[in-house]
């Protein structure tokens, strides 16, 4: 049994919706215009250490190519933005997690619902023969240029999409198929001359508008990268552990943003702000049962303890951090945290961080680790 394309797009758009989906737009299959962007940007370094994205390049500029003989594209946003968690202010120092990362992991959840939405449209096209796959930030596919083409919103000047109505805060997924669907209406630019995105950018991550060097991006920073933070990157860092919303809160197209109707990505206790003395002190075990399903299990704990560490040298409280700190510079085993913890120490001061330093050099084995601690010894008179 066949259907027109005008019933089957409706059927597409009705019943996303009730799985959750809060944005939904059909586009073609038809190779990209932006891949031929997306592999300069590659080729110019801005991607980082990210490898994969220089992978895949022809995968990435025709959706074709990851399902053969595809014709539609149904391009899906789910809001994230969770309401307030009430905490409030604390008397210790504190850290940020991005909104997107305060609750349960979304790629779970998100997979499930466009299985459930992939087998609903294959028994309302009665097509044994369609064939369909569905993605969640997990292959090579374009999906911001996708989404933009499908009208879900337009590629903003921090590089992000943005919905008129429904401002940035939400993920994205796609469900590439070989049904041929009704097309939307590609979204247009509403930036205009604003630039507050780019003018808010601590770390100055914008070459220009429409292009982001991720090497400078605190989201990168904080989740990507796998090493150490350049020490120049550091302190404009401020207290943020895993992403960043800065570019997203200046916006004005999210003043009216829509919060999340899902309670799985609400904040978890503790998460919204995250005591930092608690986190850089926490071993394998504590951190694995705070963040199970949570997105911070991507920098695993040496990349949160070191996004910590800084987060507590740009904290300006002294008394607080500098005992908790030489304590871990003594006992934590990972090298990279160590490495961090020294510059943190520097910049808090104080005579109790130049002696934890100072003893801590006379022991330390890691080449990286002695480093750190020379310079920030020589910025502490020693």
């Amino acid at each position: 049994m066949s259907h027109p394309r005008q019933e089957l797009t409706h059927f597409v758009h009705t019943e996303a919706r009730a799985l959750g989906f809060d944005l939904v737009g059909v586009t073609s299959a038809d190779p990209l215009a932006a891949a031929a962007f997306n592999a300069r940007w590659v080729a110019q370094g801005y991607a980082g250490d990210m490898a994969w994205l220089e992978r895949n390049m022809d995968k990435r500029a025709d959706p074709r190519q990851l399902v053969p003989g595809a014709r539609s594209v149904i391009c899906l946003g789910m809001h994230y933005d969770p309401p307030s968690s009430g905490e409030g202010t604390s008397s210790t120092p504190t850290g940020q997690i991005a909104r997107y990362a305060r609750g349960d992991d979304y790629h779970d959840l998100i997979k499930k619902r466009l299985a459930q939405l992939w087998e609903a449209l294959r028994i309302q096209a009665g097509d044994e023969e369609i064939s369909g796959r569905y993605y969640v930030d997990t292959a090579p596919v374009l999906e911001r240029e996708l989404a933009a083409r499908a009208g879900l919103g337009w590629w903003g000047k921090n590089t992000l999409l943005i919905n008129r109505r429904a401002g940035s805060y939400f993920f994205l997924a796609e469900l590439i198929t070989t049904l041929e669907l009704e097309l939307d209406e590609p979204a247009t630019d509403h930036c205009g001359s604003c630039t507050r995105c780019l003018d808010a950018c601590p770390t100055q991550a914008f070459p220009e508008p429409y292009v982001l060097d991720a090497r400078r991006c605190i989201s990168y920073l904080t989740i990507e990268l796998k090493g150490s933070i350049p020490q120049d990157l550091r302190r404009p860092m401020g207290n943020w552990l895993l992403g960043c919303d800065i570019c997203q809160d200046v916006c004005p197209w999210n003043r009216r943003s829509a919060a999340t109707r899902e309670s799985a990505f609400h904040a978890r206790d503790g998460l919204d702000p995250v005591d930092l003395l608690e986190l850089i002190g926490m071993d394998r075990d504590a951190f694995n049962q705070r963040f199970r399903g949570n997105p911070a299990k991507r920098p695993k704990r040496r990349g949160m303890l070191r996004n910590a560490a800084i987060a507590l040298g740009n904290s300006g409280q002294r008394a607080e951090a500098v005992p908790v700190l030489v304590d871990v510079l003594k006992k934590e085993e990972e090298p990279l945290v160590r490495a961090h913890v020294a510059w943190a120490l520097a910049e808090l001061g104080g005579e109790q961080a130049k002696r934890g330093l100072q003893e801590a050099r006379t022991v330390e084995k890691d080449e990286e680790v002695q480093q750190e601690i020379d310079t920030a010894l020589a910025k502490l008179g020693d």
